[in-house]
């Protein structure tokens, strides 16, 4: 793989600390002159080929897979020019604003005969791989509930006036797009699609700073809470007829689980911290990519794309519009 990655944020600093380990043979990187001064320290630091300042050259360049960690109202254009451009696509969470910009990234990329793929991590870190074998231990589940709950230091700008980009309904801000969107790709990858769905939210000039999804399932119910207005224990569980499973770590992060029966007997499933949390996703995403295994490709973008319908439809439910959404 040769990749050009846009942006010089928190996730690619993040990124950084595990990217020696994985197979890329050239790194180029986009920057702006506002973030020259962390491209120029990244490359160094990290040993990367290349800082670009125009994505048009960019891609013009030898890379074959594009990375966009930049915030969420700029991945679908980036996404599109890049697929127009032959190149794989690769798109920090949420992947895009709303389902139709998704479906459209989709159709091109059948068309051009490009791979794109969410970077959200859950689905491949081995915690939440074995606790999706280990569903049956629950009998005829009940209750999923998963809570991601963190204080965002933006919300105090945005209680003062300063509305940054996470609360921000014209860059597709918000606790659902930001925090829930985790809990929803959880339960989705265990669950498949729901049934039905309602989205109760604290709207706050716009924008949903917290909020709890319900999604109704024939024989089960699952909440979502996310809030970035208050904070809890970051706690998810999973309540069945013979037992329940709990787990103390946000679904993005999670190295364990317990499994308590009714009779109060419990089990912990442990789980490896010698890798960083973003090295199975990119390892992953670089087979896929480097074998062409579409069809892995494909039941991981159909499944983004019932987040973001959930996700879409929820904002809807309660008044929260996208500049986009409306096209």
């Amino acid at each position: 793989m040769k990749l050009g990655i846009l942006g010089t944020g928190m996730i690619v600093k993040d990124l950084m600390t595990t990217y020696s380990k994985f197979d890329i043979e050239k790194t180029y990187l986009l920057a702006t002159t506002q973030t020259q001064q962390e491209a120029e320290e990244l490359c160094q630091k990290y040993h990367l080929d290349q800082i670009f300042y125009d994505y048009d050259q960019l891609l013009d360049s030898d890379i074959d897979t594009i990375y966009i960690a930049l915030p969420n109202h700029l991945h679908y254009g980036f996404a599109k020019k890049a697929i127009l451009k032959g190149k794989h696509v690769i798109i920090e969470k949420p992947i895009c604003a709303n389902a139709h910009e998704l479906q459209d990234l989709i159709d091109l990329s059948h068309e051009h005969h490009i791979i794109i793929l969410e970077a959200m991590n859950i689905h491949y870190l081995p915690a939440y791989q074995s606790l999706k074998t280990h569903l049956s231990k629950l009998g005829q589940i009940k209750i999923l509930n998963f809570n991601y709950s963190q204080y965002s230091s933006r919300y105090d700008a945005f209680k003062e006036g300063r509305i940054l980009p996470a609360f921000d309904y014209h860059k597709a801000g918000g606790a659902l797009m930001d925090l829930s969107v985790y809990n929803l790709h959880a339960i989705i990858g265990l669950m498949g699609q729901p049934e039905n769905q309602h989205y109760f939210a604290n709207i706050e000039k716009g924008i949903d700073t917290s909020g709890i999804m319900v999604l109704e399932y024939p024989h089960l119910k699952a909440i979502s809470i996310g809030a970035k207005d208050c904070k809890a224990p970051i706690t998810s569980t999973l309540q069945g007829d013979q037992g329940v499973i709990v787990i103390d770590k946000p679904m993005n992060q999670i190295t364990e689980y317990t499994f308590i029966d009714n009779k109060g007997h419990q089990t912990k499933y442990e789980f490896p911290q010698d890798q960083h949390r973003l090295y199975y996703e990119f390892e992953e995403f670089i087979r896929i990519i480097n074998e062409k295994d579409f069809e892995k490709a494909q039941a991981m973008i159909e499944l983004s794309l019932q987040v973001a319908q959930v996700m879409e439809k929820g904002r809807q439910q309660e008044g929260v519009i996208f500049d986009n959404d409306q096209q």
